[in-house]
């Protein structure tokens, strides 16, 4: 695999997996092309991904139907206000025999096999969850039961209910900034789709939808090294590594950029620009995209398809403009990549 004659062919026949993966997830979910591709991307770049959207937009069955492409094993929790972090780790119960017992939980459960934990409202758990889940995500092990559990394939998928905000605890900007991307999940805009989703039976079933998508078609173990190997082949040129510096730097003094958008004093509008890992982050992803759209090089497009879910959760704002950050992120963004020139 290390041999340079083997590398091209190799990713090419990579690149023909993913987008049939793709294919076959667009079987069980309509609508959602953006959403796909960038899933794709979290995947082939390593990164966990934090989706957010309304209430029945179907982000656990996309999840779900990208679980069935990988392979692997799949778990989910569900957040709740008195979610402990043990709870994650194991639970006890009381056997017919009236011993108690305690068995492994979501995380534990399937051991390295773990491809897919997903952890629906998120924001409604704990802080103290929120750590530990840190941790798993950070360096995909945790300790429990005096030993320590790996899981080198392990993918984390969270979502944040947008609507409802009581019984709710912030994601702190550690959490945040160890999430890939943030996705905005919409409802389709099509009202042709719009009438599927709503009278067509075939999308009230979720399982049987789930059932469409051909399994095993992105081998989970293999991930790792693939990913690894995208990373390796994608260069960056230096104008494009200067371009990546300079938009970096819009993220942290937007104003000195020319940057600015109406009603707003630039120069108090951000606390905190994007972090070293979160820069890491957006090339790592603009390479695996560069990579589906065959190419071996990076162009000022590849950093833009993925600028905004990768960037825009990792600006923090001061607190006069932090309540109004579902519309001042986008429009941020948007600004800076405007604002700086491309090569």
């Amino acid at each position: 695999m290390n041999d340079a004659g083997q590398v091209t062919p190799l990713l090419a026949e990579w690149r023909a997996r993913a987008l049939q993966a793709e294919g076959e997830v667009g079987k069980a979910v309509v609508g959602q092309d953006k959403a796909i591709r960038l899933i794709t991307i979290a995947l082939f770049a390593r990164g966990h991904a934090l989706l957010e959207g309304d209430v029945g937009v179907g982000k656990t069955t996309l999840l779900r139907a990208f679980t069935r492409a990988l392979g692997g094993a799949y778990e989910r929790i569900e957040g709740t206000v008195d979610l402990m972090p043990n709870d994650l780790l194991y639970y006890t119960y009381v056997d017919e025999n009236g011993k108690p017992r305690v068995e492994p939980g979501p995380l534990l459960r399937h051991g390295e096999g773990l491809s897919t934990f997903f952890f629906n409202e998120i924001n409604r758990a704990r802080p103290q969850v929120h750590a530990l889940l840190l941790r798993a995500m950070a360096e995909r092990s945790v300790s429990a039961f005096n030993r320590e559990y790996h899981f080198p394939h392990l993918q984390v998928f969270a979502d944040r209910n947008r609507v409802e905000r009581e019984e709710t605890f912030e994601i702190p900007s550690a959490a945040r900034d160890r999430f890939m991307f943030e996705l905005a999940i919409e409802a389709p805009k099509d009202r042709a789709l719009r009438q599927a989703l709503a009278f067509d039976p075939a999308f009230h079933d979720t399982d049987a939808l789930i059932e469409r998508v051909a399994p095993g078609v992105l081998p989970y173990e293999d991930l790792n090294q693939i990913g690894a190997l995208i990373q390796q082949v994608v260069v960056a040129s230096p104008a494009i590594r200067e371009y990546a510096m300079t938009v970096w730097e819009a993220t942290h003094q937007p104003g000195h950029f020319g940057v600015s958008l109406p009603g707003v004093d630039m120069h108090a509008l951000v606390l905190a620009g994007a972090s070293p890992r979160g820069v890491a982050m957006l090339l790592r992803a603009a390479r695996v995209a560069a990579w589906l759209d065959s190419r071996d090089y990076l162009v000022p497009e590849d950093l833009h398809n993925v600028f905004h879910e990768a960037i825009a959760h990792r600006i923090f704002f001061t607190p006069v403009y932090e309540m109004r950050r579902a519309t001042l992120a986008r429009d941020l963004t948007h600004a800076i990549l405007d604002r700086v020139a491309a090569p």
